[in-house]
């Protein structure tokens, strides 16, 4: 009897000593302290500012002491930021170049969220999205090359749309844009001449085109510009009731009408094993014209640029911690969020991906995170804990209807409310979001939980 009473109460003792351990490394960072109130800066890209902004509001539901400001202007500004160690983290959809990786030393890369370009445009005579083009007929509209909307390109691919004998009017971004580099990646993969005379890049020597800071500026101007072609993300332009192109897949064999199947489709063409480590050189990774017969071929994740010693950018532990602690929200529970406004939920793999990444802050040495890394073998969309319940999930538009005219140096503007209707297509008719909200032409680095506001300052 004491026999069995000593094994009882040894594997008592065991349990003791080796459950919480156990139920600890399960456990994910240690939430904001409550009695402290915190205030968490970040800036850099616009395209993924209506989810950001979701994010802003959501979190502060759960934690009311904590308040993230995100100044949502540009990739450029976000890396310049960054690097001048102004804010807690930066953003930005194109990653660091070895020269910005060297002034940025310690740099991780934590994808957010994946989205994708689409090219928008304002054509009276052809009032419903789903103009077929091809990569290289864009890059020639870019180049200069084809300068009318009836050029035999288009014409030919267009049997049954009257196109108008009106000249293109191009419009892009004015300054550093991760939404560039995304669109002049894409087309330097499509177009020799483009990738000779152009190339990728968040600033580019554009040969035509008139200029607008940030997607909405891109967006407002093209909206509002009769005869015009623009390029931007695809929450803007979808929320905002914009027409623009189907693009032809990678395959050359049909085109694409841009929405979240046809996004997430690109997605799961993308190896995960050409992801490198959060902290090495991500300058080559690419998801742009993804091979399969209904991938959208201008698709892209979007990344958080944060230090590894977060002494560099944090002023004091606690906030280091409400830092990691919110990261990994964003990246895990608040995906859910993504689907409603177009994004696609990071996949699994890609999510423990970024756990590495957390796990590999520290703050005055110590390790902020002790997390028990798992092994990433596969892209696997096919599963998934991410609830994305557009029923009950809020949407941000970007309505860029009241954009003030600085933002572009188009030399006529014609006012215009575009709407999108469904033409064939090529794949499944995309999710509708549940609200609508409106943008507002002023920067603040808090904004209105229901609102998208543009900026001065480009992606």
């Amino acid at each position: 009897m004491k026999k069995i009473l000593s094994i009882t109460l040894s594997l008592i003792l065991i349990a003791s000593v080796f459950v919480p351990l156990s139920a600890s490394a399960a456990q994910g960072p240690d939430p904001p302290k409550s009695e402290k109130k915190f205030a968490i800066n970040g800036a850099g890209a616009t395209f993924p500012f209506p989810l950001i902004d979701t994010w802003r509001v959501e979190y502060n539901k759960l934690y009311p002491n904590v308040n993230l400001n995100y100044q949502s202007i540009g990739s450029g500004g976000g890396v310049k930021q960054h690097t001048e160690k102004t804010v807690n983290f930066g953003a930005s959809d194109a990653p660091l170049t070895t020269d910005e990786y060297t002034l940025a030393s310690g740099t991780l890369h934590i994808p957010e969220a994946i989205g994708s370009v689409v090219l928008a445009y304002y054509l009276p005579e052809v009032p419903k999205s789903g103009l077929k083009l091809t990569g290289e007929i864009v890059s020639d509209i870019y180049l200069g090359k084809i300068k009318k909307w009836n050029d035999p390109k288009i014409t030919e691919l267009n049997p049954d749309t009257k196109m108008p004998d009106r000249p293109i009017l191009v419009v892009r971004r004015s300054d550093g844009s991760g939404t560039t580099y995304v669109f002049t990646d894409y087309l330097s993969k499509i177009s020799k001449d483009w990738a000779t005379k152009v190339g990728t890049g968040k600033s580019v020597p554009w040969p035509t085109g008139v200029g607008a800071a940030g997607n909405e500026g891109v967006a407002w101007a093209t909206r509002n510009t009769k005869y015009a072609i623009g390029y931007v993300e695809l929450a803007y332009a979808y929320q905002n009731g914009m027409t623009y192109a189907y693009l032809q897949n990678a395959d050359k064999t049909g085109f694409i009408e841009p929405n979240f199947d046809t996004v997430f489709d690109a997605v799961k063409a993308f190896p995960i094993d050409k992801l490198p480590k959060p902290e090495a050189d991500w300058s080559s990774v690419s998801m742009t014209n993804a091979p399969g017969p209904n991938a959208y071929p201008i698709a892209s994740f979007t990344y958080l640029l944060v230090y590894q010693n977060l002494n560099q950018a944090v002023s004091d532990k606690d906030t280091a911690k409400t830092l990691v602690h919110m990261i990994n929200w964003m990246v895990t529970d608040g995906q859910k969020f993504s689907k409603p406004l177009l994004y696609v939920p990071l996949p699994p793999a890609v999510q423990e991906l970024d756990k590495q990444a957390l796990s590999k802050l520290t703050y005055d040495g110590e390790q902020i995170w002790k997390y028990q890394s798992k092994p990433v073998v596969s892209l696997d969309l096919t599963k998934s804990s991410t609830k994305t319940d557009t029923a009950k999930t809020n949407t941000t538009k970007t309505d860029v209807s009241k954009k003030d005219a600085k933002k572009t140096d188009a030399a006529k503007i014609e006012p215009k409310k575009s709407t999108t209707k469904d033409t064939k297509k090529t794949t499944e008719k995309k999710p509708k979001p549940t609200t609508k909200q409106t943008v507002k032409p002023t920067v603040k680095k808090t904004v209105k939980p229901t609102t998208v506001k543009p900026t001065t300052s480009s992606k």
